[in-house]
């Protein structure tokens, strides 16, 4: 990632507020730059089904912009959060141009000892998005985990006073984990990702309550990633793919799988 040296905390919180995910009190200028974050870059989606990873990874493989494996597939788990009356789910549904997404995310294995975990924040704009981390405390994460113990697991960790504010109004909503398989062109201007084997929990909101899970076996997400600057070349990148062009968010989609809207309380 390239530090992002014009965006600050204070951009994050102030653009979270514009968008409801934090009130406009919460919106205070930090001290310093704290986290990192990359530069903005646009990102292209398609939906396929009906194929298995196999094939979808041959026709990356086949591409003219040749594209190489940087390094092995690894798995990523998030957990996502929301406002009580999920305005960021509200927002992607509707086609928001500007808004934000919190969600805490790690490699590796699902359950355990997690070793870097990260708050992530990130912030679209308009077709552009960017990212901003932040450290958290490394926890044993248990099976049937809840709202509670993601809580006193944030309250442990060494976050800064901007973002334990922001957090003050939003609540975990969804917990989801899914493989990723990574490319790189010839030339390091784009970046493929491959997805499958994605999966939705919910959270409840006290350890012991029920966890339900739903998978989505027959499915790949393909992006492809790269910096503004080059979008000129990236409509001749997608053409010689034979994918259609299709909005997906793994939120939304678990939110809908799990009718996670109808458990909370307003």
């Amino acid at each position: 990632m390239v530090q992002n040296k014009e965006k600050t905390l204070s951009n994050a919180a102030a653009e979270a507020s514009a968008n409801g995910a934090v009130k406009p009190e919460a919106a205070k200028a930090p001290s310093k730059q704290e986290t990192k974050a990359s530069d903005f870059r646009k990102e292209r989606k398609f939906v396929v089904e009906g194929f298995d990873i196999a094939q979808v990874e041959a026709v990356v493989k086949s591409h003219p912009a040749l594209f190489a494996v940087p390094f092995p597939p690894r798995y990523i788990n998030n957990i996502y959060f929301d406002t009580r009356e999920f305005r960021n789910y509200r927002d992607n549904v509707a086609g928001s141009m500007n808004r934000e997404k919190f969600r805490i995310r790690w490699y590796g294995e699902q359950f355990g000892q997690l070793k870097k975990p990260v708050m992530e924040i990130k912030i679209k704009r308009g077709l552009a998005g960017t990212k901003k981390y932040a450290p958290l405390k490394p926890i044993v994460l248990k099976r049937g985990f809840s709202e509670q113990d993601i809580r006193t697991w944030l309250e442990e960790s060494d976050l800064s006073p901007e973002y334990r504010e922001a957090l003050r109004y939003l609540v975990p909503t969804l917990h989801n984990r899914y493989r990723r398989k990574y490319f790189l062109s010839a030339d390091k201007r784009f970046r493929v990702t491959l997805d499958d084997q994605l999966s939705y929990m919910n959270i409840p909101k006290r350890p012991g309550f029920f966890v339900r899970q739903e998978m989505e076996r027959a499915k790949v997400v393909v992006e492809l990633k790269y910096d503004t600057e080059h979008d000129g070349d990236a409509s001749w990148l997608t053409d010689h793919f034979p994918f259609r062009l299709s909005k997906n968010s793994k939120y939304v989609i678990g939110v809908k799988k799990l009718d996670t809207w109808n458990e909370h309380e307003w």
